[in-house]
């Protein structure tokens, strides 16, 4: 309980981390745009035909002189249902039917509840990788990045500044594998701080039962009712 106020901190930072790829505006620099509207293309088609996606997931924050590294399972599907699943360090759920949103880690006495419009408003990357939204309208000078090592060789990676969220976001890079699908997302503040999320074993248009994006809270569990977004 004593702690609560910083999960709540922790909660909504990532929610705002979630919103970054994909709910901007965007113009793509001339020399570069006929392999980059290519790219963007095969991008969203791949994409535009996945009912569903679940994959596992490591994100890494990197900031404030500290390191920390959280890995789980996350589960997408038209329309705008998601689930992540944290497993380490630390159990964590956040999770959307597609009308409410929760954040919920296992033990505390509370739970965080939202209207899932409202998280629509700030949009989420993964929501894009289902197809809700075209790449090349999401980031502003969306580019080639040679200058960054790919993870996996064979990759491309890309590069674009969310244009309505600058003055917080200085920089997005997204790594993307031959066959199109993304694979990494790095969203760099303008503090200096680092969050990155690879995705790795993905599985497209998997059979994902319905109750998996419902949420009943523990008994006893206070649910406390508010925007999860900043």
């Amino acid at each position: 309980m004593g702690g609560y106020p910083v999960k709540i901190i922790e909660m909504r930072v990532r929610w705002f981390r979630f919103a970054m790829v994909w709910c901007l505006m965007t113009a793509v620099p001339a020399a570069l745009a006929a392999d980059v509207k290519t790219e963007a293309a095969a991008v969203d088609a791949h994409y535009n035909h996945l009912r569903s996606l679940e994959a596992e997931f490591t994100e890494v924050y990197r900031g404030s002189g500290m390191e920390r590294t959280e890995t789980g399972t996350l589960w997408l599907k038209k329309p705008g249902k998601m689930r992540w699943e944290y497993r380490s360090p630390r159990e964590k759920l956040f999770i959307s039917d597609g009308k409410d949103a929760w954040f919920y880690v296992p033990g505390d006495q509370q739970v965080r509840k939202t209207e899932a419009r409202k998280l629509e408003d700030v949009r989420s990357p993964l929501a894009f990788l289902l197809g809700k939204s075209r790449l090349e309208k999401e980031l502003q000078g969306l580019s080639l990045a040679p200058d960054r090592q790919p993870v996996s060789a064979g990759d491309i990676v890309l590069r674009g500044v969310p244009q309505a969220l600058a003055q917080r976001i200085s920089e997005i890079v997204l790594e993307v594998s031959p066959e199109h699908r993304i694979t990494r997302i790095e969203i760099d503040d303008v503090d200096g701080s680092t969050t990155e999320y690879r995705f790795s074993e993905q599985k497209e248009n998997v059979t994902i039962p319905e109750g998996r994006f419902k949420f009943s809270p523990p008994a006893g569990t206070e649910i406390v009712e508010g925007e999860l977004e900043p």
